[in-house]
């Protein structure tokens, strides 16, 4: 795999991720013909970058952290590893996750991975409630809403996910507050990313 150098600036460090050159040439024909797989992970996509800017501004330490849809970069797990969390970073992808290892230990930084889909979360839901869950830029189609909606409410209290405001973001925000208190905010840098903050409502 050609793999070039991405510096991405935190709050207090900078984070050196590798990511594929052309992401386009990771393309598998046979893969998309199944199930329609697009190698989404390797790109640097703008939320990912906000989230883990956020991430990197806490006090996590100890405390038990799931990313949804790392990708290669896995910038909000390893931002959340270094901030003193034990994370789990998950993805479709073997390739993807082999890459987030990687990149997690380029930057001094500890990580767990585990291939999942959301359709079949039976080890993530095994290992809940997780004290944080993060989730960047997860809403590129509209047919990961309904899994989302049915798995984030069994993961635990408190999910932060960003998003570009892509179209299915409001019909899922819509949906998520009959489960979720929702506190929304943009982000400064870089522009154009909402971070969505989800806190499971009291029951019973």
């Amino acid at each position: 795999m050609d793999l070039v150098e991405e510096i991405v600036p935190l709050r207090d460090r900078e984070l050196a991720v590798l990511r594929p050159r052309d992401s386009e040439s990771l393309l598998d024909e046979e893969a998309f013909e199944r199930d329609e797989r697009m190698p989404y992970w390797a790109e640097l996509w703008p939320s990912g970058v906000a989230l883990a800017r956020m991430v990197s501004a806490r006090a996590l330490r100890g405390r038990r952290v799931l990313e949804l849809g790392c990708g290669g970069l896995a910038l909000p797990s390893i931002a959340a590893a270094l901030a003193g969390a034990r994370v789990l970073a998950t993805d479709w992808s073997g390739e993807a996750l082999a890459l987030a290892g990687e990149n997690a230990k380029r930057n001094g930084a500890a990580i767990a991975t585990a291939e999942c889909a959301w359709a079949e979360p039976d080890r993530l839901v095994r290992d809940a409630p997780w004290d944080l869950v993060l989730a960047a830029d997860v809403l590129y189609e509209r047919r990961n809403v309904p899994l989302l909606l049915d798995l984030l409410p069994l993961l635990g209290a408190e999910v932060w996910l960003a998003d570009p405001n892509r179209p299915p973001l409001e019909d899922f925000l819509q949906a998520a507050r009959g489960a979720f208190e929702v506190r929304s905010s943009g982000s400064d840098e870089p522009p154009g990313v909402g971070v969505h903050v989800l806190r499971l409502r009291e029951t019973g």
